[in-house]
């Protein structure tokens, strides 16, 4: 059901204007392909289901060389994948991956929809898929985006079928083909016709491909030709998609950018067929549209334009303005408005931002901010008023051309300003495949647009526009130069645990730190921090006075209070409560080169595995893959880890005078690959003999899992085996030990069916198909209907020591808290001390 939410309509010759946290022009090239493509009415709706899924050779190609306007619609977020740059996993990468796209976007100069779909990780068919979605919200996401965007032709990545490789592909074909007959239906999700009309597109068709070893290409599918120069990219297509989609950095998409034309394929899915273009049958300009007027001046505009002064174009766009607002279709003209908007503001050189010093506001304060403004036109732009969130302010002021102005100005941030945060991460989702939307007009977008603007009401000719300024943090970076991101409404008060988890064994007191953030100048008195669990204080500590400053509180619980808690992973909550207000947020930052810095919120809580962990290991080296949690976890838990480098394995010069050298890894307990270390670790290919070495003279040597993708070492065991693309996503899948006595299952921990409870997304992924004889399976497990698997851990033993490949997915389970996997994880750590 939609619900309502408070919108801004401006009527009349108002338009909306606003563009991430500057309004800045268009380059001449920019605003060129934005005529040609006000010109082409077609739009294009490509769906698939996950960040990197796109084909952005065709994106490019649609948008740069056919001028149509051209969205990607992408089912999830991508939350559910995996993450080569940190530790960020789930919703915080879905975040991550959410902006790689709008990068990637910035680039191709596609729109960008989300639905509400989580992805939970890998499937294998949409049986299993649909049990972790609502098929029925995931479809009517679907038909809102088309009935919003009105697309001519939706393109899918995917069959249905199992060709699509994963499940969630699958399905997003199966969504595409249902919502495709619901789109255009006034009975089908009647509540979307608030804010929307009905919308019927031409066709769907399936964009076929060549993956690997298969090909669902033909001969007899609809052809078209891609890829080629732009001279004013200084690029073909293909090399704009390479670019693009080598954006998506957490997942190590880097792609070539490959130079020349090339096919690509179509098979008809539904709809009318279309015989000879992709747009057959489509209304493909104003003329069609009984609008020859429009079509003439447009052509008049794309003729005359002049790249070194685009602001010659004016007089021609404003009276084009007067026509496409007497448009009687409001959806068109309302569409066209804006990109046509853009435009003239770009030819206009006008560039608006609203900045202050401070990266960071709470509600309720007062802060100064900098309206800058400045056009670059002899034609005069008249900035009539300013609306500084709840005041307004005339100048009918011309701006002289080039000459920046600014305008000073305190603001106070409303008192009920919500904290900055994503939309779909602002309330805990609705069930694990489904995010929770406060407002459903909300469905599609990226992100929200900012709640905190400046209006600037601008004159041009006789023309109005109103432009929304979002209130912005602008500093001079000594590496990036200016960066301009939004501010960020924090909480007066954070609190978060100086750990993200905590391990405490039976029978032991819990030593827990927490630190106290203010954000605000308001002094706190008369503080009590609260330690809950299940609704019920545990304990906590009184504090007389913050004074403005962040303070680091530690606290024990002790073992007599832990002693009726069962064992396994228990959240506990924190808040703390200062002069009749209680806190309990935490703030969580993203901040990497490639991208704004991203904030979300969540509550203060931390996760404590409790049970029976027994470790006999001190000392382990670690082998960095993909980013992964486990080191900090080892570390937690009172293991002291060392990343290897280089001199770790070759030695260094004695210091005491002598020319030897002294290889170091004799003296770890253990030694560990991190996940998909040789995927991303390059200087691999030298350490493994050492690595080998280190094995058969009586080390203990755990590899995690790796894929057969950009490898850099072929043999990866002191015995041969093979990866293959095999996994058990059923993360309750039933494990049968295949050697109940073995040392692995039995020390330090004794292994038991329990300890393959409550795991998370899946079992283990890239699981070894064929491997020597020397090896020794541990487990059996299989998702339902399938041939049992045993790859899932390997061991064999190695002159003194010992070797352990193991793609279970520990890089999951322990973040997690899961008490069981860190049992097992340390049991294989230990195989030489048993």
């Amino acid at each position: 059901m939609f619900k309502k939410v408070s919108t801004v309509f401006i009527l009349g010759f108002y338009t909306v204007f606003c563009s991430a946290q500057q309004v800045r022009p268009s380059k001449s090239s920019e605003i060129y392909r934005e005529l040609k493509t006000l010109k082409h009415l077609p739009k294009v709706l490509y769906l698939a289901a996950h960040p990197d899924d796109e084909n952005t050779g065709l994106l490019s190609w649609l948008i740069n060389d056919q001028n149509v306007e051209t969205g990607y619609l992408s089912l999830t977020r991508g939350d559910g994948g995996q993450n080569l740059l940190g530790t960020e996993q789930g919703a915080a990468l879905g975040l991550i991956r959410t902006h790689e796209l709008l990068e990637a976007r910035k680039l191709d100069g596609a729109q960008q929809f989300f639905t509400r779909a989580i992805d939970f990780g890998f499937s294998k068919n949409t049986t299993d898929t649909f049990k972790q979605w609502d098929e029925n919200s995931i479809i009517a996401d679907v038909v809102w985006t088309i009935r919003k965007f009105r697309p001519d032709v939706i393109i899918c990545r995917f069959p249905p079928t199992a060709a699509a490789g994963h499940g969630q592909h699958a399905a997003s074909a199966v969504v595409a083909e249902k919502a495709f007959k619901l789109a255009g239906d006034k009975t089908a999700f009647p509540n979307q016709l608030k804010y929307v009309n009905v919308w019927q597109p031409k066709r769907v068709l399936w964009n076929t491909f060549r993956f690997g070893g298969v090909n669902t290409t033909s001969e007899n599918q609809l052809k078209v030709t891609v890829g080629q120069y732009d001279a004013q990219l200084g690029m073909g297509y293909g090399e704009l998609a390479g670019l693009s989609r080598s954006l998506h950095k957490s997942q190590g998409a880097g792609t070539q950018s490959v130079a020349g034309i090339r096919t690509e394929y179509f098979a008809h899915v539904i709809g009318e067929p279309a015989k000879a273009t992709l747009f057959d049958g489509v209304v493909k300009t104003w003329t069609s549209q009984g609008n020859i007027d429009i079509d003439h001046s447009l052509d008049e505009i794309i003729s005359a334009f002049n790249f070194n002064k685009p602001e010659l174009s004016l007089p021609a766009l404003l009276a084009l303005r007067k026509k496409v607002t007497e448009l009687k279709d409001t959806d068109l003209k309302k569409d066209k408005i804006k990109s046509l908007d853009h435009i003239i503001l770009s030819c206009a050189g006008f560039m608006g931002e609203v900045v202050t010093n401070q990266a960071e506001a709470v509600a309720g304060d007062h802060y100064n901010f900098r309206l800058n403004l400045i056009s670059r036109t002899e034609n005069p732009v008249v900035l009539e008023d300013v609306k500084w969130l709840t005041q307004s302010e005339s100048f009918n002021r011309k701006l002289s051309k080039d000459s920046l102005i600014t305008i000073q100005h305190d603001i106070q941030i409303p008192a009920d300003g919500a904290l900055t945060e994503p939309y779909w991460l602002a309330k805990p989702p609705v069930n694990a495949g489904t995010f929770s939307v406060p407002n459903d007009t909300l469905i599609g977008l990226p992100e929200a647009e900012s709640p905190l603007n400046v209006w600037v009401d601008l004159k041009i000719g006789s023309e109005k526009f109103q432009v929304r300024l979002p209130l912005s943090f602008k500093k001079l970076d000594p590496v990036r130069g200016d960066v301009v991101e939004a501010l960020r409404i924090v909480p007066a008060l954070e609190l978060k645990f100086t750990q993200p988890l905590y391990v405490v064994k039976e029978n032991e007191d819990l030593h827990l730190s927490l630190n106290v953030k203010v954000n605000s100048s308001k002094k706190f008195s008369n503080g009590k921090l609260n330690l809950i669990y299940n609704g019920e204080r545990l304990g906590g500590a009184d504090v007389s006075s913050l004074n403005g400053k962040d303070t680091t509180i530690d606290y024990v619980i002790p073992q007599t209070k832990l002693t009726s808690i069962k064992s396994g992973r228990i959240q506990l909550d924190a808040n703390f409560v200062a002069d009749g207000v209680t806190y309990n947020k935490k703030q969580v930052l993203i901040q990497y080169p490639h991208l704004s810095t991203l904030q979300y919120f969540s509550p203060a809580t931390v996760t404590v595995m409790k049970g029976d962990i027994q470790v006999k290991v001190k000392k382990v080296g670690y082998i960095e893959g993909a980013g992964d949690f486990i080191p900090e976890f080892l570390r937690i838990a009172g293991v002291q880890v060392d990343v290897l480098k280089d001199e770790d394995f070759y030695g260094k010069i004695d210091e005491s005078g002598g020319n030897g050298k002294q290889n170091k890894l004799s003296q770890y307990d253990a030694i560990v690959l991190g996940v998909r270390a040789n995927n991303t670790e390059k200087k691999l290919g030298r350490w493994m003999p050492f690595l080998w070495s280190y094995a058969k003279a009586g080390g203990n040597l755990v590899m995690q899992y790796n894929t057969n993708q950009d490898t850099t070492v072929d043999q990866l065991g002191m015995y041969n085996f093979s990866i293959a693309n095999k996994r058990v996503t059923e993360e309750n899948a039933v494990v049968t030990f295949l050697n109940a006595n073995h040392k692995l299952l039995n020390f330090p921990n004794k292994i038991t069916a329990d300890d393959f409870k409550g795991w998370v997304q899946e079992r283990g992924a890239y699981f070894p198909a064929q491997w020597d004889a020397a090896y020794e399976p541990l487990f059996e497990m299989h998702d339902t209907d399938e041939e049992p698997l045993q790859g899932s851990t390997l061991y064999a033993q190695y002159g003194k020591g010992n070797f352990i490949y193991t793609p279970l997915a520990f890089f999951r389970q322990l973040p997690a808290g899961n008490v069981g996997a860190a049992r097992l994880f340390f049991n294989f750590l230990s195989a030489q001390k048993n």
